[in-house]
C-alpha cells in the first residue's frame, strides 16, 4: 500500500496525521522494517517507538508474549517491547563480557514457541527459579513437556526417508530466556536445525538448535535446543522432548551456576546479526574442535597407555632378572 493512499500527490509523509501514519503504515511493517524507517528523521523515530507497534509485532513474530507473566517482564525493560525486540531477534551469541548486572538473577522466564512451515502449533511460557542450591549444584536443564505430554504436528512421518530432511527444514522452535531483574532477554535456538539424527534402533528422530556461544575465559559452549520426535509410518510426527540445555566442548552439560553466568554474559556481551548459514557455520567450526579435542584425549590416553605398559614390562622383567640372579 503506497503513502498515495492517505496523502495527495506531492503531499510529505510528515504531512499526513501521525495517527494514519501509525496505524494504516506503520502497522503493516515487520520489525526490521520499522527499525529501519526509525532511522529516516527524528520525525519517524518518534512514531516508530510507540509500544504498540512493537507489541503487535512481538506478538505475531513470539506467540507465547502475549502472556501476561511476559508481558508484566516486557514492561519495565528500557524501550519496552522494542528492547525486547533486539535481545530476542535472532543472532550470534559469540562473545561472552564479564560484566557483571546490577542485580542478581533470581529466576529466568522462558517464552517458546515451535512452529511448522512458519506457522505456529505450540507456545508455553515457564518460570525456573535460580536462586536455590539445587539449582545450582544440579544440571541445567530445562524442560518444556511434562513427560506424558507430546505436540502433534503436521508433519508425515514416512518410510521413503524424507521425514528427517522435511523435518529440518519446516520446524522451528524459538526459545527466549527472559531476565526480569535485569530486564534483558537473549534467544537461545537457532533459527533452523543446526543438526538432524536418527536414532540406529528405532529410528527416532532428534533435532538440535543450537547457537554457540563462549565463557568469560573464552571457552567455546553451545545453548542447545534438543528436540526428540517419534512417528509411525503415514502417521503424524510428534514430539515428544524438548529441552534447553547448555553443553561444553566435551559435551558435558554444565551446571545452573556456570550456565546461569554465561547465559547472562550472552545477555549483556556482544552479539550479532546473523543467518542460517552462518549459524550451522559456527555449529560446525564447534562440533569441528569437539571432535579434535576428543582425538587429542584419545592420543594422550593411548600415550599413557603405552607407558604404563613399558613401565610394567620393565618392573616385571626386573623382577625376573633378579629372581635368576638369586638362583644362581
Amino acid at each position: 500500500m503506497s503513502s498515495s493512499e492517505f496523502a495527495p500527490a506531492g503531499t510529505s509523509l510528515t504531512a499526513v496525521h501521525p495517527d494514519i501514519v501509525q496505524y494504516q503504515i506503520l502497522n503493516r511493517l515487520d520489525g526490521a522494517t520499522l527499525a529501519s524507517t526509525s532511522c529516516a528523521s527524528v520525525h519517524f523515530q518518534s512514531l516508530c517507538n510507540e509500544d504498540r507497534l512493537w507489541q503487535r509485532i512481538c506478538n505475531s513474530t513470539w506467540p507465547s508474549t502475549a502472556h501476561p507473566r511476559v508481558r508484566s517482564a516486557v514492561s519495565a525493560f528500557p524501550s519496552a517491547h522494542r528492547s525486547f525486540y533486539s535481545d530476542s531477534f535472532p543472532n550470534s551469541l559469540h562473545k561472552c563480557r564479564d560484566k557483571t548486572c546490577s542485580s542478581e538473577t533470581s529466576e529466568l522466564i522462558s517464552a517458546v514457541d515451535i512452529y511448522y512451515d512458519n506457522k505456529p502449533v505450540y507456545s508455553k511460557v515457564m518460570r525456573t527459579e535460580t536462586i536455590s542450591s539445587w539449582f545450582m549444584s544440579s544440571p541445567f536443564r530445562m524442560e518444556l513437556l511434562n513427560p506424558k505430554e507430546t505436540i502433534p504436528t503436521p508433519l508425515e512421518s514416512r518410510a521413503d526417508g524424507t521425514c528427517k530432511e522435511r523435518a529440518q527444514e519446516l520446524l522451528r522452535v524459538s526459545w527466549i530466556l527472559i531476565d526480569p531483574a535485569n530486564k534483558r532477554a537473549v534467544n537461545v535456538a537457532s533459527q533452523k536445525a543446526v543438526e538432524a539424527r536418527l536414532h540406529w534402533l528405532n529410528e527416532d528422530l532428534q533435532l538440535r538448535y543450537a547457537t554457540v556461544a563462549s565463557d568469560c575465559r573464552g571457552n567455546l559452549v553451545q545453548c542447545a535446543v534438543v528436540v526428540n520426535c517419534v512417528g509411525k509410518d503415514g502417521g503424524e510426527l510428534e514430539l515428544k522432548e524438548v529441552g534447553m540445555q547448555v553443553e561444553d566442548i566435551e559435551g558435558k552439560i554444565l551446571g545452573g551456576m556456570e550456565s546461569l553466568v554465561i547465559l547472562r554474559g550472552a545477555m549483556n556481551g556482544e552479539r550479532k546479526r546473523t543467518d542460517v548459514d552462518m549459524e550451522r557455520e559456527m555449529y560446525d567450526m564447534f562440533r569441528r574442535n569437539k571432535e579434535e579435542l576428543r582425538e587429542r584425549k584419545q592420543r594422550r590416553e593411548r600415550g599413557l597407555d603405552m607407558m604404563f605398559i613399558a613401565t610394567g614390562l620393565s618392573i616385571f622383567f626386573a623382577i625376573l632378572l633378579f629372581s635368576l640372579c638369586r638362583c644362581r
